[in-house]
């Protein structure tokens, strides 16, 4: 049979669906720290809906919820450990102070 009068057949490619990320239950609120905190990022970054895998809705929902957990002080702005540290900018002027004294 000639390859040009081959009828198409498509692969049967199994794939399983995933799960969505937030069951019916779950309730998006900004006191849900423990559902909230799946859509941060390290950083303290919003993650986008094609990583969360939610509906916009969902998304929408998520947003609002972080926003007001960040405004009540449940959740940081910026979650950047650097800050924490001290620099050598810092401890040279330190230094540099008990030198002078």
């Amino acid at each position: 049979m000639d390859k040009s009068k081959r009828p198409f057949i498509k692969s049967k490619r199994s794939f399983r669906r995933r799960l969505p990320p937030i069951g019916s239950g779950d309730l998006i609120d900004y006191r849900n720290m423990s559902l909230i905190s799946r859509f941060i990022s390290e950083q303290g970054k919003i993650l986008s809906r094609r990583v969360n895998r939610l509906t916009l809705k969902q998304q929408r929902l998520i947003t609002i919820a972080i926003k007001q957990a960040r405004i009540l002080s449940l959740l940081p702005f910026l979650n950047n450990e650097k800050q924490f540290e001290r620099t050598e900018s810092t401890t040279r002027m330190a230094s540099f102070r008990t030198k002078n004294k």
